[in-house]
């Protein structure tokens, strides 16, 4: 007994340290964990989490978590649920969103040498290259000249070329003249081809194609299957139109408040994540029109070589017109065209 008494005394006298080394060990573990969220990112997209961008996006927040051993947390933000697509790169300056994720054609005033790098129609290349394309261009090109002077561009990628997904079969020009025809922004090229193009945005489209507002889209060929579009669209025109870039940023003052070995991942994070959206997408892309053929008995429309003539001769005069109505402006039109046209043999090598 008398034992037992002076080794609980002994404890007693040691209680005090054993106390204080407690403490310093849950501090210290408390900082740890608080190092570890220390960096907070909000990144906000308007459409679903299953769409191609939303793919990205996420890829994108899990590679700079693991990249950043946890130094990082991203929160995601799909489906409009932040920030929507009216308002996504306003939101972004402000604050609400440290990283917004949007498509440049729904301001086309805003970003007019941007835009144009989708813009042109009837160049067969699929998204993987024109994502590595884009991202290379924006890279090169002076920012200011992109009208993301204030904006810090975390990646650029874009969507395969449109494709014309209706309910009824367009085979030549006169099926087409006086369908409306759903565009994420404005389009020049169905006006040209003598559709009414209606400008929403994917989250309004199903909605609209459900009740007959629109009859068809001008779209990558995913959201027939992603956004269940193959319910109300019967065809597609094998025929490339112009593609739709995506644009992901963060507010200069943002950026510049992160730690150099961060902004190091995320700048190192750029071109893989432009590349894997387009890889990812060219796949996806290839099951979802399988799944539409063997679901929803979807047809694909191969234009007579006659009639593809009569597309291209349409298109391409407008496509000289937009570089002519961007390079008025005081933009290097031309040069980002010729630029492009070497890139895209580049990638496709």
């Amino acid at each position: 007994m008398a034992i037992n008494m002076h080794k609980e005394h002994a404890l007693l006298q040691h209680r005090p340290s054993l106390l204080r080394l407690s403490s310093l060990v849950a501090g210290v573990m408390l900082s740890s964990a608080t190092l570890a969220s220390d960096i907070n990112l909000n990144y906000a997209f308007f459409a679903p989490a299953q769409t191609f961008p939303g793919v990205q996006m996420q890829f994108w927040a899990d590679e700079l978590e693991k990249r950043t051993e946890g130094k990082v947390a991203v929160n995601t933000f799909p489906g409009g649920t932040l920030l929507t697509a009216s308002n996504m790169l306003d939101g972004v300056l402000n604050g609400v969103a440290d990283i917004g994720l949007t498509t440049t054609s729904y301001e086309p005033a805003r970003f007019p040498l941007l835009n144009l790098i989708g813009d042109f129609s009837g160049i067969d290349v699929n998204s993987e290259v024109a994502s590595q394309v884009a991202y290379q261009l924006v890279r090169e090109f002076p920012q200011e000249q992109f009208g993301l002077e204030d904006f810090k561009v975390i990646t650029v990628f874009t969507s395969e070329p449109g494709y014309l997904q209706t309910r009824e079969q367009v085979s030549t020009l006169e099926d087409l003249s006086g369908r409306e025809i759903r565009v994420p922004g404005e389009s020049d090229t169905l006006r040209t081809l003598g559709a009414v193009p209606i400008g929403m945005s994917q989250a309004e489209t199903g909605e609209a194609l459900q009740a007959g507002i629109v009859q068809g889209v001008a779209s990558s060929r995913e959201t027939l299957m992603d956004l269940q579009y193959a319910r109300y669209l019967d065809y597609i025109v094998d025929y490339p139109l112009s593609n739709v870039v995506m644009l992901a940023v963060m507010s200069r003052q943002r950026w510049e408040s992160l730690p150099e070995d961060v902004q190091q991942v995320i700048d190192e994070l750029g071109a893989e994540a432009s590349q894997y959206a387009g890889h990812y997408l060219d796949n996806h892309v290839r099951e979802a029109i399988t799944w539409a053929q063997d679901n929803h008995d979807l047809e694909v429309v191969t234009l007579s070589e006659e009639e593809q003539k009569r597309w291209a001769g349409r298109i391409e005069p407008l496509n000289e017109q937009r570089i002519e109505q961007v390079a008025a402006q005081g933009l290097p039109a031309g040069a980002l065209y010729d630029r492009m046209l070497v890139l895209i043999e580049q990638y496709q090598q």
